[in-house]
């Protein structure tokens, strides 16, 4: 499939230029239409057939192989969760927590990042904050962060500024300090060639409904084998034990103990196929297309009068942050929305702005939201 194609295949591209998949993608009609095959055969056809249950199934173990295959994991260390937020609490309210336990996230995280570590600090647990600097991490200031961590929460691409941190790194200090680690990598599938294993993190979480170009409502949990080990999950249910009519309960014992019952497949019949579609395309094409447009949204802001571009000026990310001087980011996004532009403020950098560019963005649409700086 060529970027025309996907382009041409995103009904939401007919209203409006959309550079906002950072937060949330347009599905293709072909993932849409993946999600509704799904659901009717489910309702319509299944309980005539094979049953509701034997329907549901299948096509949430064929989405935990796509995922699997597509993220460098196996079956046995993905759980299907429905956001990233979903597998971060799952990982959370699955330790074993004690008074004293140390958490270490950086500065840079989303809120799912950060509130389940508040809401532990009501079982004694302490929350200690990594600072960044314009979106960096300094390693020497990390080692001695880690040094006493139980856990380190930390996003492999910064959804402020659009920078990759040094996860590898992190996670080799976090270990040899004996300190788990959990990863936020939602920001990376879809743009840009994501093998999970490569980092050596403990628990890495995500989900379809940004780069991916996948429905709201799936997401996936990578548990590294071994890793489930620290796991007790706070919820129990036919799907998390390996046989729920025994007189003794046992957890499965990879990261399926994460899952717990019944949920809709179709949601996931949309990320199987949007994984799909982000393949035919190739991560080659894909980095390639997002470098393009990000080099000429970030020239075209350095350029403008009275414009700050936050995000660091050489490719890493299709995520471009910026600051219009004197202007409400709130009151800017909405102004370039009514214009026929869609982007997003951030609650950080103070005043801050995010454009996203991916594989169905064009130059236009680049040229676009410059001519509105």
């Amino acid at each position: 499939m060529e970027p025309t194609d996907l382009r041409a295949d995103i009904p939401a591209l007919d209203r409006t230029i959309y550079m906002n998949t950072g937060a949330a993608s347009p599905s293709p009609a072909r993932v849409v239409d993946a999600v509704e095959d799904c659901l009717e055969h489910q309702e319509y056809e299944a309980p005539a057939a094979e049953g509701a249950y034997p329907a549901a199934f299948e096509v949430l173990d064929e989405t935990r192989e796509v995922v699997a295959d597509h993220l460098g994991a196996t079956v046995e260390e993905i759980a299907l969760t429905q956001s990233t937020t979903d597998g971060i609490n799952r990982i959370a309210a699955a330790l074993d927590w004690e008074p004293g336990d140390t958490v270490v996230r950086t500065d840079l995280e989303h809120s799912s990042g950060i509130l389940p570590w508040k809401r532990l600090a009501r079982r004694g647990v302490e929350v200690e904050v990594l600072d960044s600097e314009a979106g960096r991490i300094d390693l020497d200031a990390a080692a001695d962060a880690i040094a006493d961590a139980d856990l380190v929460c930390l996003s492999s691409l910064t959804w402020t500024h659009g920078t990759l941190l040094p996860v590898e790194e992190i996670v080799e200090l976090a270990h040899d300090a004996g300190a788990l680690v959990l990863v936020d990598a939602v920001q990376c599938p879809g743009q840009m060639e994501t093998d999970v294993t490569e980092w050596g993190a403990d628990f890495v979480a995500g989900a379809g409904h940004k780069w991916l170009l996948g429905p709201f409502g799936a997401g996936f949990l990578y548990v590294r084998e071994g890793a489930e080990r620290h796991l007790d999950p706070a919820h129990i249910g036919y799907r998390s034990v390996e046989d729920p009519n025994a007189e003794a309960y046992a957890y499965e014992p990879g990261a399926n103990r994460l899952e717990v019952g019944t949920v809709s497949p179709a949601p996931y019949a949309g990320l199987a196929e949007s994984i799909e579609i982000v393949e035919e395309i190739g991560y080659d094409t894909i980095e390639a297309r997002i470098e393009e447009l990000t080099d000429r949204l970030k020239a075209g802001i350095v350029d403008a009068d009275g414009v700050e571009l936050l995000s660091p000026r050489e490719y890493e990310s299709g995520l471009v942050t910026f600051r219009v001087d004197g202007a409400d980011a709130e009151a800017l996004v909405e102004e370039y929305a009514d214009d026929g532009v869609r982007i997003r403020d951030l609650p950080y950098p103070d005043g801050a702005v995010r454009a996203s560019t991916h594989v169905f963005n064009t130059a236009e649409d680049v040229d676009a939201l410059v001519e509105l700086l």
